[in-house]
């Protein structure tokens, strides 16, 4: 099979750590196509950049139709662009947050998050809450160091992880840690050494995930909600979008 993730920010260092991290713990039958959008902002940290990379998301989710690809992977734990994504493609498409809490659900009653710059703290709780599962985070942990900080300066941000780690298993009764963003994979293992509970890359779970809903031959719904959209014009600088919908089936 033919999984494709999407790193949704432009910085390609990233990409190629997201796509060791997927190939990792792919099978060896299982293609991993690494991406980054050809537009969109470097690094994602607040609402603004969130919402401004969803295009180059749907974007690189079309040519996948194309690519032959069997599921999708976003990679960036804020899931941006998630639900749009299933409205044009009937492959199963998972966010590396979504897959993240729900394994975490299945190996521990309560675990906290340990991720990036505290000004997405209320974007990670509204996110979680979505996916139902607020009563099961204890707390989201913020370092402060932005997305990039953990490519410049890995010997930082593992200790940046380690800390807040520390803290979320001796402070919060953490069972499980998640790690609240995509360029932090390389770290997962270690921190599981040191702080003696499941640690979960969310790169990783969204893989496995995907490699699992493809063997068992399921497809996103198209039913209603994740039905394709409607054909229609856009303008502007979306003009182009109204072009990839004209391929629509």
């Amino acid at each position: 099979m033919k999984i494709k993730v999407i790193n949704p920010n432009t910085t390609l260092e990233m990409t190629k750590g997201i796509e060791h991290a997927a190939k990792s713990t792919a099978r060896p039958d299982t293609q991993i196509l690494a991406v980054s959008p050809k537009m969109g902002p470097v690094s994602i940290e607040s609402f603004y950049d969130e919402y401004l990379s969803i295009p180059g998301v749907i974007d690189e989710v079309k040519k996948g139709e194309q690519e032959g690809v069997d599921a999708f992977v976003i990679a960036c734990w804020g899931d941006p662009g998630l639900q749009a994504a299933r409205e044009v493609t009937d492959k199963p498409v998972i966010g590396i947050a979504e897959a993240s809490v729900y394994l975490a659900s299945m190996l521990a009653a309560r675990f906290s998050v340990v991720t990036v710059l505290p000004r997405i703290k209320t974007m990670l709780e509204d996110l979680v809450d979505s996916y139902g599962m607020s009563k099961r985070i204890l707390n989201i942990r913020c370092t402060p160091l932005g997305v990039l900080d953990f490519e410049r300066d890995p010997e930082g941000g593992m200790e940046a992880l380690r800390q807040e780690g520390k803290r979320a298993v001796e402070e919060d009764n953490a069972e499980a840690i998640l790690l609240g963003c995509a360029g932090m994979a390389e770290f997962a293992d270690s921190l599981e050494k040191e702080l003696g509970v499941p640690v979960i890359d969310g790169v990783v779970a969204a893989v496995k995930f995907a490699e699992s809903i493809v063997d068992l031959g399921k497809k996103t719904s198209k039913l209603k909600t994740y039905k394709y959209p409607e054909k229609k014009e856009y303008v502007g600088v979306l003009e182009n979008f109204g072009q990839i919908q004209s391929t629509i089936k």
